[in-house]
């Protein structure tokens, strides 16, 4: 038996007995989702939980004040700018952003692959932000928290593949480990983060390109959708992937020809909403 299989086995036993250890959410966006759960929590209650990290802080003014968003006053405070983004959109975007903070290691290879997930998830996020917003009418801040967590499942995969240097040697090996196990590892981790079942479901559901269902659009046709334009021109497996045989772009009403970052207008509000992640 060779080291990818030894590995994949040790991750799947892992998962069905319920042994392998999960990330949890960074503190500050476990605080505000706690606020956040109070219906009486004002603006004021919010932004004192918030304030406690300055980087996010200063992040959801940068988000406020962004074109995407921005009113005619300028926001200077973190209050006005919860006022303004809106309770629940605050506690979506700032468990995101938070986020940030769990895709890095300790070795620089482990390192690398994991600031290239989230770079790659911030662009999944951005065109689904825009998707949601022109296309799928669906609330915006969720298929942004829907794109930033798409590929949650890497990280538990390439912590333990960090403890086994044999197996970062082969590159090949673990993108199959990857590929085949970061959707059901993903679902498993939102689920335990308590996410809702329309953005906890989409790690496993946004690569079945097959899947179709009845009614709208939800956040896993967006993510899919937004995943596979992200790859467009490149030379990316998931670039040959014939969008006309995809029913998330139909669930859309997006045209299987277009390419989001070339639709003026679109792809502006692409830029914005990437420029706010980053």
């Amino acid at each position: 038996m060779s080291l990818e299989d030894d590995f994949l086995n040790l991750l799947l036993d892992a998962i069905k007995t319920d042994r392998l250890v999960l990330p949890t959410l960074p503190e500050v966006a476990l605080r505000i989702r706690e606020s956040v759960e109070d219906h009486d929590v004002s603006a004021q209650k919010l932004s004192e939980v918030i304030a406690s990290d300055a980087a996010l802080s200063a992040r959801l003014i940068k988000v406020a004040n962004s074109p995407l968003l921005r009113g005619r006053v300028a926001v200077d405070n973190l209050q006005m700018g919860i006022t303004r983004l809106g309770i629940t959109f605050v506690r979506n975007l700032a468990t995101g952003l938070a986020m940030e903070q769990m895709f890095q290691a300790t070795s620089e290879f482990v390192d690398k692959r994991m600031r290239a997930s989230w770079e790659h998830s911030i662009e999944v996020a951005s065109i689904s932000h825009v998707l949601a917003k022109h296309y799928a009418g669906l609330k915006p801040d969720q298929a942004t928290l829907a794109g930033l967590t798409h590929e949650i499942g890497i990280l538990p995969i390439l912590t333990i593949a960090e403890e086994n240097p044999a197996l970062l040697e082969d590159e090949e090996a673990l993108d199959r480990i990857i590929t085949q196990l970061h959707p059901q590892i993903g679902t498993a981790i939102l689920s335990a983060w308590e996410f809702p079942d329309d953005l906890s479901h989409v790690p496993i559901d946004y690569l079945d390109f097959g899947r179709d269902h009845d009614g709208p659009a939800d956040y896993a046709d967006v993510v899919c959708v937004a995943n596979l334009q992200s790859y467009a021109g490149t030379d990316h497996p998931l670039a040959s992937v014939d969008w006309s045989e995809v029913p998330a772009f139909a669930k859309l009403g997006l045209a299987t020809d277009v390419e989001v970052h070339e639709v003026e207008g679109i792809a502006e509000d692409i830029e914005e909403a990437k420029a706010f992640l980053i």
